[in-house]
């Protein structure tokens, strides 16, 4: 095959991305992920009062507003030196957890499975139950995945009033305080959700999903009826027979903000794990730095830390720049991060073992995630017993007169495509700067100062690609990683296009 040049706009996913791929013999030899969306939130805040970053920041996001809420507070919160009361840690936890769920439950089943429901697949032994579960609108988990993830985040509207964009956290606390009635209230929605994830989405219950702690004990397991008959079983057979637990490695570094976002046996706090010495280390955001080398932005050499870098659009579609993201590092070194970074950082037995016998791919991606959404049903109810048990204790500390003082904070917390991180600076009573790095910032990177390419572009290198004008694999592969462009952008050139839609 001679050498093509394939540029590939994704739907079903949150924002406008094409990536384009160079095929040499149906081999990626060259991948670039382009963004094409300029939103330029960090310049909107420049000049504005501080607390405007609560409001404006949640509405980067549709589908993880909470998380941009939780972190704009917390930045405010450090730069303040705010104390803040259990009862609305736990109220903030708790909705986290709630956006975590929805977003997870409807990237499998929304966005990533129905690529199994491609015609390339028709002649395969499971083709006829992969759409009987996973056909857009049709199939079974697709329709049930849109009814509970619904109900999912009533638990955000039970202590927020109301879902996306909401405004009930605030520096010292969060708005409403719990009361017997909103915990009886997500303790039925928490009820409904479980039920249904272990009925269909595991076929067993939380306590023997979560007790899996070695690649042996999870391939028993789902040679089980009752998990064999799941959609985890279906999806995992399909995944690992058309070969996505050997595809989609890209960097094997990894990051996580997981100190926020505790979840229950499953993290030990934020990390950076560094492959080359096989060490989890602690995490110091000092060493995050973005580049913009080949960015739409104004240069500057090298990479910034956040809290020095800028977000000013200089757009040059005639030059070697091909996007609107920039290229977080941390230490320099290309990093990946999501369900599989946080619970591989945060200790989870079988996640490393699975990890260490297999390596990373787009299967095991899509496991973790999986298996995270277990956690945050388990941690979601210690919560609402946490707050069942202190009922009498304070939701919100009044910051005291002039707290709100120039400074600099920043909060750092696990998104659910990832690390997620605000970095506010306040000068003369306003914000000064403000730089956010997502997830799919992280994942989605161009090349940085040094040519070193992004994760997602590594992760497409020797990838085999079948039909060029029907790249499902590329496809399978990123949306492994639930990319959200809106997100990411403030987020080619030449050759054919393609549209791709399952």
């Amino acid at each position: 095959m001679p050498r093509v040049e394939v540029n590939l706009e994704l739907n079903r996913v949150e924002g406008d991305l094409t990536i384009g791929v160079t095929l040499e013999d149906g081999v990626v030899v060259d991948a670039k992920t382009v963004g094409h969306l300029y939103r330029g939130f960090e310049q909107i805040l420049i000049g504005r009062t501080p607390r405007d970053a609560m409001v404006i920041t949640p509405r980067i996001c549709g589908i993880c507003s909470t998380v941009h809420l939780y972190a704009a507070v917390l930045a405010l919160e450090q730069a303040w030196q705010l104390p803040v009361p259990a009862n609305a840690v736990r109220i903030r936890d708790l909705c986290l957890m709630a956006e975590g769920i929805q977003s997870d439950l409807r990237q499998t089943f929304l966005f990533f499975a129905p690529d199994f429901c491609n015609p390339r697949y028709r002649e395969h032994v499971l083709f006829d139950d992969v759409m009987a579960a996973f056909e857009p609108f049709k199939g079974a988990m697709h329709r049930e995945a849109l009814a509970i993830t619904r109900r999912a985040v009533e638990l955000i509207a039970h202590f927020g009033g109301q879902w996306p964009h909401s405004s009930y956290m605030l520096p010292g606390g969060v708005a409403s305080p719990p009361d017997m009635r909103r915990i009886l209230a997500c303790q039925a929605v928490l009820d409904e959700v479980s039920r249904w994830y272990e009925t269909r989405v595991i076929g067993a219950s939380l306590e023997q999903w979560l007790a899996l702690n070695s690649a042996p004990s999870l391939y028993g397991w789902l040679d089980q009826e009752g998990p064999a008959n799941s959609a985890l079983g279906l999806m995992s057979r399909f995944m690992r027979s058309i070969g996505l637990h050997q595809l989609g490695a890209g960097t094997p570094h990894m990051i996580s903000f997981a100190g926020i976002d505790p979840l229950l046996r499953a993290s030990t706090g934020a990390g950076f794990y560094d492959a080359d010495i096989k060490q989890v280390l602690p995490l110091d955001q000092g060493r995050i730095n973005e580049h913009v080398r080949y960015s739409w932005f104004r240069q500057y050499a090298g990479g910034r830390h956040p809290y020095e870098g800028e977000t000013v659009p200089l757009y040059q579609p005639a030059s070697d720049r091909y996007t609107w993201a920039k290229a977080p590092r941390y230490a320099d070194k290309v990093v990946q991060t999501g369900p599989l970074a946080e619970l591989f950082i945060g200790g989870d037995a079988l996640i490393r073992s699975l990890h260490e016998s297999e390596g990373d791919s787009a299967w095991l991606r899509q496991l973790a995630r999986i298996r995270r959404t277990a956690f945050k049903l388990v941690r979601a109810r210690q919560l609402l017993k946490e707050m069942a048990a202190h009922l009498n204790e304070p939701h919100f500390l009044s910051p005291p007169a002039h707290a709100e003082k120039d400074g600099q904070g920043c909060g750092l917390i696990m998104a659910p495509r990832g690390a997620l991180g605000h970095w506010v600076k306040i000068r003369n009573g306003v914000i000064d700067k403000y730089q956010i790095i997502t997830p799919t910032a992280w994942n989605a990177s161009p090349r940085d100062s040094a040519g070193e390419m992004g994760h997602w572009e590594r992760s497409l290198i020797g990838l085999r690609v079948a039909d060029p004008d029907d790249p499902v694999e590329v496809g399978h592969v990123i949306r492994s990683h639930d990319p959200c462009l809106v997100c990411s952008v403030h987020f080619l050139g030449s050759g054919r296009r393609v549209r791709y839609a399952a």
